[in-house]
């Protein structure tokens, strides 16, 4: 962002560039001569011929005979512009796209950089079919066919920025062959642009939003496009034209919840015609002056989803409570389990008429989807009852997939020991070779992450940065900063544990030695471009009532309004639950649908807190199949005990998660006060039988 939108900007600066180029440059002739004499196109910084480049990009992926992946001595290229994105089935990370500008010459990447969050690796997957250079992109992700990722859109230009082009092609990757394959589909596709969102539920991916630059001017979309992986097939959502729907905007945030998808923020530019007398007098004829005005959104959406596209509908929430003040952009919040992380952003302070001042941020919120309700994340040490073990912090993060490692772990170890059997060996020899390989893997492990060790200071103010969540650690990748004209684009990568935050650990951090070039083609001015932001701090929290002053009441204000909110909640309740189900009119949901699900105690981990409402959960879910199973136009196939209790164990961790910085705040509280010292003696208790227990 800076001082004005990124993406106006470099609209505005690519079209004095093609001017002055196109009275200094002439056609330039390069051929390479070959045995065959085949003429060679190469990739020249003067070359402004967008479709030669490309070519010759497109030529080189076709050298590639086959899908190879090898092991990179060091983390990739620094860039901006790429997506980060979590594996839906393995502990992997995927880094495609990005670009770099020192000014003059830009430079796009279209590598597919994978990164494994248990050995801290990288390696890089080269295909003969992958997509060419791009950012502004965007990437998601499901379980489909054992993992797979979605990219659709992005924009390219030439080296020297004098062409520029945007992308409407849609890929999938496949986790387990490692295969890219384009989506060739009939009938209409979404159409070209960048900036854009993709959401995955159920078997669609939602496309919404983003910005389409044709270096005269830049167009904000706000179309609605779902595409289906079972008929592989776009469809453009058409909503009535008195239906609610949000501004078309860009770089927003969009999260899959049950019934759909949440939105919240972005950026646009809005015209504004402003009308003025000329020569100053009343009765002289009037003149109308149309002026781009840069707005940033806050605003929060629900997609309501349905198979039947005809019935999806937008709605509009209230503005969330603890919104990050000042508004910001150049933030995009990475999905974690009912909530959106959000890290850095930048805000323009208009300080004079003639400049800008750009503030950039590096806090770390948590917005919870269902409540609509900001945290602020913050870095504390360890606390001393979490060094009890590595048991104990396991259980802190309760993640999924560990326990689904340690069993695939355990089933490996049997079949060693049987093979072990079978050439000889003992079983205490057999255990002993396998007690000294854990104590070493042991070693190297905590070697590593001495190595890298935390800090309580959260990385530099930024905008821009990619997120992404996997096994509930934050990962924090690159960032960039505006100092004057230059751009600083961070070539580094961090990690935060969401469920210690006991602090950062850097995962690698290199020093950008790039030197910045000033174009001559760059006026020296800077081109003034306000932006009328509405900077009112509108305070959403529930105030406290003003004391009324009655003689003689019959019951006290504070207690009648504390009766009027729990009524207006029960009856906001009751609206969401009929939302989400889309019920009939007059078909109101059971009582077991909305009565308040159970809540964490203080100190309670994931899986105690499961294991102490594990029955209120799955008779939820019971209670949710049966009710669908009512109203929906088909018979639905029963849940298996095992679904049941899954389904119920993800409700119960959604709803850990997002009460967990409330019970952090009491935790704290707690031990100031001394209660941790007492839960400790009486988890003690429990474990010594119980005898001497009051």
């Amino acid at each position: 962002m800076g001082k004005k939108d990124k993406k106006t900007k470099a609209a505005e600066k690519r079209l004095r560039v093609a001017e002055k180029t196109a009275r200094k440059s002439t056609q330039k002739e390069k051929k390479a001569a070959k045995k065959g004499g085949q003429k060679e196109v190469q990739i020249d910084a003067d070359d402004q011929d967008i479709d030669a480049v490309l070519e010759e990009y497109a030529r080189k992926q076709a050298e590639f005979i086959k899908v190879t992946e090898t092991a990179l001595p060091e983390a990739p290229p620094v860039r901006s512009g790429a997506t980060l994105t979590p594996s839906p089935t393995t502990s992997e990370l995927y880094l495609f796209g990005g670009e770099t500008f020192n000014g003059s010459i830009a430079h796009f990447f279209n590598d597919l950089c994978v990164f494994s969050t248990q050995n801290h690796t990288w390696r890089s997957i080269s295909s003969p079919n992958a997509p060419l250079p791009r950012s502004g992109h965007w990437v998601t992700s499901t379980a489909h066919s054992g993992g797979t990722l979605w990219l659709f859109g992005g924009e390219f230009s030439s080296p020297k920025q004098n062409t520029f082009h945007h992308y409407h092609d849609f890929w999938s990757f496949s986790i387990k062959t490692r295969e890219w394959t384009r989506i060739e589909v009939k009938g209409k596709t979404p159409p070209a642009r960048s900036g854009h969102r993709l959401v995955a539920w159920k078997n669609f991916i939602v496309l919404y939003g983003g910005f389409q630059d044709t270096s005269m001017n830049t167009k904000y979309l706000g179309d609605l496009w779902v595409f289906d992986t079972d008929t592989y097939s776009w469809t453009l959502v058409n909503l009535a034209s008195h239906a609610q729907r949000p501004d078309p905007r860009s770089s927003f945030s969009f999260l899959p919840i049950d019934s759909g998808a949440v939105l919240y923020g972005g950026y646009s530019k809005q015209k504004l015609t402003t009308s003025s007398s000329t020569h100053g007098r009343k009765s002289a004829p009037t003149k109308n002056t149309a002026t781009e005005v840069g707005v940033i959104h806050d605003d929060t959406w629900i997609l309501r989803l349905d198979t039947d596209t005809t019935k999806i509908r937008w709605e509009r929430r209230k503005k969330p409570t603890n919104a990050p003040n000042p508004k910001r952009v150049g933030v995009t919040m990475a999905h974690h389990k009912g909530r959106g992380i959000m890290f850095g952003g930048v805000w323009d302070a208009n300080e004079t008429d003639e400049s800008l001042e750009s503030v950039f941020f590096n806090d770390l919120f948590a917005w919870s989807t269902d409540r609509n309700r900001f945290f602020p994340l913050v870095l504390r040490k360890p606390k001393q009852q979490q060094k009890r073990g590595n048991n104990a912090a396991d259980a802190q993060r309760g993640g999924r997939r560990d326990r689904v490692r340690e069993g695939e772990e355990e089933l490996l170890r049997n079949l060693a020991r049987l093979e072990a059997e079978a050439l000889g060996k003992t079983a205490d020899e057999f255990e002993a070779a396998e007690q000294a390989a854990r104590e070493k893997e042991e070693e190297e492990r905590r070697a590593m992450l001495e190595k890298r060790e935390l800090s309580l200071e959260l990385p530099s103010p930024r905008f821009h940065t990619a997120l992404a969540v996997l096994d509930d650690v934050l990962y924090i990748y690159g960032g960039t900063v505006e100092k004057g004209d230059r751009e600083i684009v961070y070539d580094e990568m961090h990690a935060v544990d969401l469920g210690r935050l006991d602090g950062v650990r850097t995962v690698f951090q290199r020093k950008v030695e790039a030197d910045w070039v000033d174009s001559e083609s760059e006026d020296d001015g800077e081109d003034d471009d306000e932006d009328d932001e509405d900077d009112d701090d509108e305070d959403d929290d529930e105030a406290e009532p003003e004391p009324v002053e009655d003689k003689k009441p019959k019951i006290s204000e504070e207690e009648l309004q504390r009766l009027r909110e729990e009524k207006a909640k029960k009856k906001e309740a009751s609206a969401a639950a009929a939302a989400a189900l889309d019920l009939p009119p007059g078909l109101d949901p059971p009582t077991a649908l909305t009565a308040p699900t159970p809540s964490p105690r203080p100190f309670e981990t994931l899986r105690d807190f499961f294991s102490r409402t594990s029955s209120e959960w799955q008779n939820h879910i019971i209670a949710l199949w049966e009710f669908n199973d009512v109203i929906s136009r088909e018979r639905q196939e029963p849940k298996t005990v095992k679904e049941i209790r899954g389904d119920a164990f993800k409700k119960a961790e959604a709803k850990w998660w997002d009460c967990r910085e409330e019970m952090r705040e009491l935790e704290d509280e707690m031990e100031e006060s001394g209660a941790g010292e007492v839960v400790s003696l009486e988890e003690k208790a429990k474990a010594a039988g119980g005898v001497k227990r009051r």
